[in-house]
């Protein structure tokens, strides 16, 4: 099977860039850098991809990890030896994103960008949502979505349940 396609937007101040590119680079994984400070088309490129303006953003594959996020890294380049699906929504930690904003933090993982003709469109994600439940998991968290998915073959079907405002969604999706 072929290397994950790994592309890192990068600033050249950013010192959590360097980190990730050299954590890249001493797990031998090949990967395109795209210097957001100078390429007008790379940052446009990462802002539709991630949702966010802040670097590093790190795409393997079809995932985005915002940050150097060295758990979430190592589990994506893990995962690439096998076939997985991809459920086509950026998420962050809804806890966290809620709390900065000074609002009330709920678990669950935030939706912030979904893909056109993914099983995220489907299930009828939009941005805002909150993610509360895959399968038979609660999802308190970003990660916990990647969990979820990571034994889902393609055709595998698993209900989603997401939260927009006060009203609470479940449908069934396949991959």
């Amino acid at each position: 099977m072929s290397p994950p396609a790994v592309t890192v937007y990068s600033t050249p101040t950013c010192s959590w860039c360097f980190r990730a590119k050299e954590f890249l680079s001493q797990k031998g994984v090949p990967f395109t850098e795209k210097d957001v400070s100078v390429d007008q088309a790379a940052a446009i490129e990462m802002i539709r991809r991630s949702g966010q303006q802040g670097v590093p953003v790190i795409t393997v594959d079809d995932q985005v990890v915002v940050g150097f996020d060295r758990p979430r890294l190592e589990k994506l380049l893990q995962a690439n030896g096998r076939r997985k699906v991809s459920f086509g929504a950026a998420v962050a930690d809804a806890a966290s994103y809620l709390a900065k904003r000074g609002q009330v933090p709920l678990f669950g993982a935030l939706v912030g960008k979904v893909a056109p003709g993914s099983p995220a469109e489907r299930a009828g994600l939009a941005p805002g949502d909150i993610i509360t439940g895959l399968g038979l998991r609660t999802i308190a968290n970003a990660e916990g979505v990647e969990q979820a998915l990571a034994n889902v073959e393609p055709g595998g079907r698993l209900t989603v349940t997401f939260q927009r405002g006060n009203q609470s969604t479940s449908r069934e999706v396949t991959f």
